[in-house]
């Protein structure tokens, strides 16, 4: 539920913020940083709470009536954590964090949106955590770099941009990790039936190329880091991010980032660099993250050259758009291709896409399973094999069923010759049952093993 209009801060806030920020300053005052490079972060936060409880006791300028061992605790999450968000990370249920001011601060929790009442000091103290969590990763922030897009070790994706292109002050986004779905998980909360999973286990195993797309926060992460579990251990998997969020369910993963240029503009490492250099690390499969450009070009030419079972992630808000946008992506390569050409790599190298929704409620719902067929004139041509179909509304939330349109897919000689049968009556038009959580089911079997690629003479 969203809060009214924020609430201006008590007076009992304003001084508990006015002593902190003393306390604070006196800490960095009296530190000797020349000694922290030698010392373990415990014997800092130890040094550091030392200090702070001898400032608190002997400064007569510290309110009485404010509670001095919170704010103890406040000054070491300042200086070693998130300060007034320290909480927030700290709790799995939270997916997002957003602070658009320092009075203004929203969190996601079960895929909706709350205004919390937590209150930074000023539109300063919202600076330091910014620059704080910045230095941390070894990037900077500043009116001459106004944008950081960086990853925290606990894997959690950061964006702040603050003035003079963000007119509100600074503005931080946190996108939590800290929950690691499996797909018993998925199978659980409805966002897709165990026949839509059994036909994207076998896609997965039998090396199809597959495509996940949809809208920020719909779930595409998630579903690449489970379906991850099916591909064999033994192979090889190289994965190329902006921003690294993936924990794939293999052993073999060799992770690659891209960087930013530094202070004197070189040293960049962009996506499509990465891919060029992954093709010479001998992986199976070449997993990007999220394809945003020119990179799109490599990976499908990647895909079709003897790195079929390739997956990678796009926004998007269907499964046709989707593929226009991979093709308008290969254009960005600048290598002047004729768009059937285009659209003729697209049909080779993806054969299964799979659309993902947040829907109203905030439930994340597999809406389309497709099948892209390669076409002699137009390069693709798309059918529909699962889809869920929205009905209404009850309680706030949307609801709707899983169909099977009917439809076989034409790769499923593909899965039979990689030793992946699916039963045709999979794809029988009917309206498919979502599993009961209470109905076990193990899934952390293949489904016949995996056997002989699929080629490319379809």
């Amino acid at each position: 539920m969203w809060n009214d209009a924020p609430a201006q801060p008590s007076a009992e806030e304003s001084r508990y913020q006015a002593s902190k920020l003393k306390l604070h300053r006196q800490i960095v005052e009296q530190l000797d940083l020349s000694k922290i490079g030698r010392r373990s972060p415990d014997e800092v936060r130890e040094e550091l709470r030392t200090m702070a409880q001898k400032v608190v006791r002997d400064d007569p300028r510290i309110d009485n009536d404010v509670d001095r061992e919170a704010i103890i605790e406040d000054i070491l999450s300042e200086a070693f954590g998130t300060g007034p968000l320290e909480d927030f990370m700290n709790d799995p249920s939270v997916a997002d964090i957003l602070v658009n001011g320092p009075d203004e601060v929203y969190i996601e929790r079960d895929g909706r949106l709350f205004q919390t009442d937590v209150k930074f000091a000023d539109d300063a103290h919202v600076m330091q955590v910014i620059q704080r969590i910045a230095s941390q990763v070894g990037r900077r922030i500043d009116q001459s770099s106004a944008i950081v897009d960086a990853r925290l070790p606990d894997g959690s994706r950061v964006n702040a941009i603050v003035p003079p292109l963000s007119l509100n002050g600074p503005t931080l986004s946190i996108r939590r990790f800290g929950v690691r779905h499996r797909v018993e998980d998925l199978l659980d909360n409805g966002t897709l039936p165990p026949d839509v999973l059994t036909l994207i286990q076998a896609a997965v195993e039998a090396r199809l190329g597959v495509l996940i797309t949809g809208g920020t926060g719909s779930g595409k992460t998630t579903l690449l880091n489970c379906i991850s579990r099916f591909i064999p251990d033994e192979e090889r998997l190289v994965t190329i991010e902006d921003t690294a969020e993936l924990a794939l369910q293999r052993p073999h993963v060799v992770r690659l980032e891209t960087r930013p240029p530094g202070i004197d503009g070189t040293g960049a490492m962009t996506p499509r660099e990465l891919v060029r250099n992954s093709l010479r690390m001998r992986p199976d499969r070449i997993i990007v993250g999220e394809v945003r450009g020119a990179e799109t070009l490599d990976m499908l030419q990647a895909m079709n050259t003897g790195h079929e079972g390739s997956l990678t992630t796009i926004h998007a808000n269907g499964v046709q758009d989707a593929l226009a946008r991979l093709a308008m992506m290969v254009t960005m390569a600048k290598l002047d291709l004729p768009v059937d050409v285009i659209r003729t790599h697209i049909g080779f190298a993806i054969s299964l896409v799979i659309h993902l929704e947040r829907l109203r409620g905030g439930r994340r719902r597999v809406m389309r399973v497709s099948e892209a067929i390669r076409h002699k004139r137009r390069g693709y041509v798309v059918r529909d094999i699962f889809a869920f179909e929205k009905t209404g509304v009850r309680d706030d939330h949307a609801i709707g069923e899983f169909r099977a349109t009917g439809w076989k897919p034409k790769f499923l000689p593909h899965l039979a010759h990689a030793g992946c049968d699916v039963p045709e009556d999979l794809f029988r038009e009917r309206v498919i049952e979502v599993r009961d959580s209470d109905d076990a089911v193990d899934w952390s079997a293949p489904i016949t093993g995996t056997g002989p690629q699929p080629g490319d003479d379809a």
